[in-house]
């Protein structure tokens, strides 16, 4: 899994199938350039590909966990969207919309991946690094974190994820606060509104203690972690009856499967059920 420019992947060598994803532009606090748009999804969909990958954790190298968007990129549209005679404004237009979806596709990469995947934070996450970890399933922190919906405050409405994904989080007026005042809020009030499940004394008690429950996730049953991801995604955008539906038909499907067979046989045995890679 190597060739990346701007990611790198590890597996966990003291936890069966557990992978680390890793932004890794540390002299640039991880902001994310051109290269993270093409490479991001790429390798979600790598690890997602790969039967011995069941819990990924995404992180950041060096002091922050991601800065936000890398203003080459802003640059380069401004740029690209300049008047030009020749130019039809209504073309420009519409390619800066492919461009934002693009975008746009590369966070919510992250949601279409079946794999889990929790994101360990510390130190900045700023602007587009919500974007990412309000993507993510589960999501802890170190107490040095800090974040930012940072937009705003560079002339821009949040676009890739954060003013659809946030309000779910930690509610519609939290939301509203956050992203129209820009303000830095820390760890402590980052698990106090639910944007993270809980914080950590430091980044490596954080990773000491993401790696065991990511450890514990994948030695569950990878068709129970896969369903139950896609049965609350696919849940949170429809009505509780057409949820049950969907479930319904899901286990309709799913249930019946050898890791059924295994669960029930470990817990009469009294021992730690083996599920087979996915």
């Amino acid at each position: 899994m190597d060739g990346w420019e701007r990611l790198k992947v590890v597996e966990d060598s003291s936890c069966n199938g557990v992978f680390h994803l890793i932004l890794n532009r540390p002299s640039h606090r991880n902001a994310l350039d051109s290269h993270f748009y093409r490479e991001f999804p790429k390798a979600l969909a790598t690890l997602d590909e790969n039967p011995s990958v069941r819990v990924i954790i995404l992180t950041g190298s060096g002091k922050h966990f991601c800065s936000g968007i890398d203003l080459s990129v802003l640059g380069a549209m401004l740029k690209s969207q300049a008047p030009d005679d020749g130019n039809d404004q209504g073309r420009l237009r519409e390619k800066l919309r492919r461009n934002l979806k693009y975008m746009q596709s590369a966070i919510t990469a992250l949601e279409i991946c079946r794999k889990p995947v929790i994101a360990a934070i510390h130190g900045g996450c700023i602007g587009a690094g919500v974007d990412i970890i309000t993507a993510c399933d589960i999501r802890y922190c170190s107490q040095d974190a800090f974040f930012c919906v940072k937009e705003v405050d560079l002339a821009i409405t949040a676009d890739l994820g954060t003013l659809q994904r946030l309000p779910r989080l930690v509610g519609e007026g939290n939301a509203m606060e956050l992203s129209l005042t820009g303000r830095k809020f820390d760890a402590s009030e980052a698990k106090v509104l639910g944007l993270v499940c809980n914080v950590f004394r430091s980044k490596e008690d954080m990773e000491a203690a993401v790696g065991i429950i990511a450890g514990d996730l994948a030695a569950k049953s990878p068709l129970a972690v896969v369903g139950t991801k896609a049965v609350l995604l696919k849940s949170r955008d429809i009505t509780v009856d057409q949820g049950l539906d969907y479930v319904a038909t899901w286990n309709a499907a799913m249930l019946l499967s050898d890791d059924l067979k295994e669960a029930l046989t470990a817990q009469l045995g009294k021992r730690k059920p083996a599920f087979a890679k996915l």
